[in-house]
């Protein structure tokens, strides 16, 4: 542990990782060289009575947000706050609604998807772990923002920007609960928001041959996406029961507005679904896209290299269906998508299904069409 005399130049060029270094001037203060920061910090002994009580180490702040003049002013103060017997990292008892205690009354009164839920969890075991106790009231802008730049420095900018959006949400729902509580302290850290996706064109004729190449299970998986639209989990989730051939309907039971959706498939989709359902059936497995080696039995990922993804048909099967004529409300139904206003609160697809099915049925006329193959030509 060497003792120097701080400056501002020697404090730039400490190496990272290097330790506690001691200012020579002002007693207590230091400078401590984390693998990837650089800290102010104050150490002394609190004594009462002539009595060693403990050793404390109080953080004064990071070296890249004050000036050494204004370190040695707050140790200087801190010091004499240790010296008078206080220690100035002793907290009163805690008292309000903790932040663990906010987070389960956030998931208690909403109804979010599994995954959502998992999510949540996470970030609150593991990134927001420090903070999971501690009372809301308490929570300073500091905490915050010292948590958020160690998520981003160790798991990376979207996860730390996860992780704050949950942090948020689960404080706003303690301020609701709770009228004395000030701001929320997630607003003093600046996160980028998600970028916006951009689906470049496709080829389709080139795309239809890709798909050729995929084994028979994969193959049919990529047309289903570009032929509904769906979510991948609404998709990779279905069950051989959710696949009515007769009435050429397709039930996506997972959605993420909730409820269930009832796709009109067109007769390409229809019949593709129906070899699908015959092929599968040595299987004997309830997964309509069944994997033998993935542990849930089914497909979770559709990726293939050179082919969009999932996320991706979904913005080209909303361009086409636009590009063939279908109205804004008919393809947003038809993508499971809550229509806007009072009005798409009194919309249940449900009972437009043959309503959606000529639309529906133009997509796939665009995709053959595009792939210049003969309509409802199915490849064995």
């Amino acid at each position: 542990m060497a003792v120097i005399n701080l400056t501002e130049a020697r404090i730039r060029n400490l190496p990272l990782g290097s330790g506690i270094h001691r200012d020579h001037q002002v007693k207590g203060l230091m400078v401590i060289c984390h693998q990837t920061t650089r800290t102010y910090a104050v150490q002394g002994d609190v004594r009462r009575n002539g009595r060693h009580i403990r050793t404390v180490r109080v953080k004064v702040e990071r070296v890249d947000r004050i000036g050494l003049r204004e370190a040695r002013r707050r140790a200087r103060q801190l010091m004499a706050t240790i010296q008078s017997g206080v220690d100035p990292t002793s907290r009163p008892e805690e008292s309000g609604i903790t932040l663990t205690q906010a987070y389960e009354a956030h998931i208690g009164e909403r109804e979010l998807r599994p995954t959502t839920l998992k999510d949540y969890a996470y970030h609150i075991e593991h990134y927001l772990k420090p903070l999971r106790q501690r009372a809301i009231a308490d929570i300073s802008r500091n905490d915050v923002r010292d948590i958020y730049e160690r998520v981003r420095t160790t798991n990376g900018q979207t996860v730390a920007s996860s992780a704050m959006r949950t942090m948020r949400a689960v404080i706003n729902t303690a301020r609701r609960l709770d009228e004395t509580l000030g701001s929320n302290p997630v607003e003093a850290v600046r996160f980028p928001a998600p970028k916006s996706r951009k689906v470049a064109p496709i080829d389709l004729a080139s795309w239809w041959e890709k798909t050729s190449t995929l084994n028979p299970i994969r193959r049919d998986l990529h047309r289903a996406m570009m032929l509904t639209g769906a979510r991948k989990t609404s998709l990779l989730s279905m069950e051989t029961k959710d696949i009515d051939v007769k009435s050429c309907i397709i039930n996506f039971r997972h959605m993420k507005t909730h409820g269930e959706l009832l796709f009109p498939a067109g007769p390409y989709l229809t019949q593709m679904l129906k070899e699908r359902l015959l092929e599968d059936e040595p299987f004997r497995s309830r997964w309509l896209w069944p994997s033998m080696t993935s542990r849930s039995g089914h497909i979770v990922q559709p990726r293939e290299k050179g082919l969009p993804s999932p996320h991706e048909y979904r913005h080209l099967a909303r361009t086409m269906l636009i590009a063939s004529g279908v109205p804004y409300a008919e393809s947003a139904l038809l993508l499971g998508h809550k229509l806007p206003g009072a009005t798409g609160g009194y919309m249940h697809p449900e009972h437009l299904v043959e309503h959606l099915r000529p639309h529906a049925k133009a997509l796939e006329i665009y995709v053959f069409k595009a792939v210049k193959r003969k309509y409802l030509h199915h490849e064995k």
